[in-house]
């Protein structure tokens, strides 16, 4: 059966499910998936170098907001 993110378990009533997949170098982007939606991806081109945040309210699940913070320039 296919779990929502790509998880390998189903998660329990009233949790949300979610996956963050870490880049590989700069060939392979990270992304961000939560409740069965990406919400930073390569694709969507709202990513970048460093660390990615997405901010998502936990009561409703909806997305508020997302950023990138770029540890290597400072």
């Amino acid at each position: 059966p296919r779990h929502k993110c790509g998880n390998h378990k189903s998660c329990p009533p009233n949790y949300f499910a979610f996956k963050i997949v870490s880049g590989a170098a700069n060939v392979v982007g990270p992304s961000i998936c939560f409740d069965d939606r990406i919400l930073m991806s390569s694709v969507k081109n709202n990513i970048g170098r460093g660390l990615n945040i997405a901010l998502v309210n936990g009561t409703d699940g909806k997305l508020l907001k997302t950023g990138t913070f770029d540890m290597y320039s400072g």
